[in-house]
């Protein structure tokens, strides 16, 4: 019998916020990392590749595209690159608890993936949570970026006053177990 890497794993834990993510990994007892929900994008490759005319090279206008997809920061170091910089702009990609900006959101969730819990997603099922009031259409597309883009084997995705109060009632059940 073949097992699931997946079920052996533990989940992914990530709490997306206007002002600040949460991650790290199902089980733990606080998060592993805490960072800016922001990303600095270079826009000078952008330019470029808009700036070009039609007679140029084809292989120049594609690199630069590649480049652009591949220089951009998050978190802490988005703030600190976009500070030293005028070369990076900064994206908030979400706003008032929803999603504003789904490219960027998408790079966050990647450089959150790979660089910081350094994971394959294709071994972990994602917890990911959202704000009470949101669209079932960005449900669907965040669904959609998770299944596709990262090939994930499992998703839920939970409304976070629901997991705070759910995290209070085991807490104060455990507590007065242990008095």
């Amino acid at each position: 019998m073949i097992m699931d890497p997946a079920t052996s794993r533990p989940a992914l834990v990530i709490d997306n916020g206007t002002g600040y993510t949460k991650l790290g990994f199902a089980g733990n007892v606080e998060p592993s990392f805490i960072l800016p929900t922001v990303v600095a994008v270079n826009e000078s490759f952008l330019n470029q590749t808009r700036a070009t005319t039609k007679n140029s090279n084809w292989l120049a206008q594609h690199s630069a595209g590649v480049m652009a997809d591949l220089d951009f920061f998050i978190g802490e170091e988005a703030l600190t690159r976009s500070k030293s910089s005028n070369t990076y702009n900064l994206s908030y990609p979400i706003k008032h608890g929803q999603v504003d900006n789904w490219d960027a959101i998408e790079r966050f969730w990647q450089q959150c993936i790979f660089n910081y819990l350094r994971c394959d997603p294709e071994d972990h099922y994602f917890l990911l949570t959202e704000s009470p009031m949101t669209a079932p259409e960005s449900r669907e597309y965040t669904g959609e970026i998770m299944f596709e883009t990262f090939n994930i084997p499992g998703l839920y995705i939970a409304v976070q006053p629901v997991l705070a109060l759910a995290a209070g009632y085991t807490t104060s059940k455990v507590s007065s177990l242990c008095v």
